[in-house]
């Protein structure tokens, strides 16, 4: 009698998705990540311009080390001191912020920036009409008002001391007899930093104010020169020692080279 054959019945195990899988969850982060982003673009959109900095300073360099972006400032919060290397760049971006305000460049030939042994050296040169001052004079023309807003924004971001000069050429002061060339300089000078620290400047960013007459001229072949009679202002180098800034001086030292102050 022949054998009856067997009948193997092979069942397969179909796992469903669903609640049996984790695909979904990935789905699922991949969407609240996005809706986190965008999110967080529109608040951005919305934002103030130092919270939109602030926060690209993070996402740029979380651990705090990178400037924030459009800043003089780390991701810290602590301003980053600008070196003798640093100071072609930021006679660049002083060159810029001053073409925004003088975009014919009629004061090109009143403003001469260097970079000396002290530092960058700003020179704000008087015209015969007087440019900056009126003749004789230490107030200000609405010119030097505005050009000394846009660099006291531009400095006040540094924590780089600053020493303001002020100088006239040879020629007597004409007015009263008790008030000379020594006075003038040394008046237009601290008028300056007036200005600046109400633009900007730290109120103890800066070192000192000094007059020095006729003492430094810068055409000394041309001693009676209008461009003789100037505003210099010096962003010093930083001295860092192993670890930090040298500290800024807490107090402004206003130094008069003679007469009264």
């Amino acid at each position: 009698m022949a054998k009856a054959s067997e009948v193997i019945i092979v069942k397969k195990k179909v796992v469903h998705g669903g609640h049996h899988g984790g695909a979904w969850k990935v789905a699922y982060a991949d969407f609240v990540t996005a809706m986190m982003a965008l999110f967080i673009v529109l608040w951005m959109m919305n934002a103030s311009k130092q919270v939109q900095e602030a926060v690209g300073g993070y996402f740029k360099d979380p651990r705090g080390f990178a400037k924030v972006v459009g800043t003089n400032k780390n991701g810290t919060g602590d301003f980053v001191a600008l070196k003798k290397e640093d100071m072609q760049k930021l006679k660049e971006d002083l060159l810029r912020s001053i073409h925004h305000v003088d975009p014919l460049d009629k004061l090109k030939n009143q403003i001469e920036i260097t970079i000396t042994q002290e530092g960058l050296r700003i020179e704000l040169m008087e015209s015969a009409k007087g440019t900056f001052f009126d003749v004789g004079s230490a107030k200000p023309t609405p010119a030097l008002v505005e050009l000394l807003k846009v660099l006291a924004e531009e400095l006040g971001k540094l924590p780089n001391q600053l020493s303001i000069e002020g100088h006239t050429d040879s020629k007597p002061y004409s007015g009263n007899r008790e008030y000379d060339n020594w006075d003038l300089s040394t008046e237009r000078a601290n008028e300056a930093r007036r200005m600046m620290q109400a633009e900007g400047i730290q109120p103890n960013q800066v070192s000192q104010v000094r007059g020095f007459a006729d003492q430094r001229l810068r055409l000394p072949e041309k001693p009676e020169d209008p461009s003789n009679r100037r505003i210099s202002l010096i962003v010093q180098y930083v001295v860092r020692g192993d670890s930090e800034v040298a500290p800024i001086l807490s107090t402004a030292n206003i130094v008069q080279q003679g007469g009264h102050t």
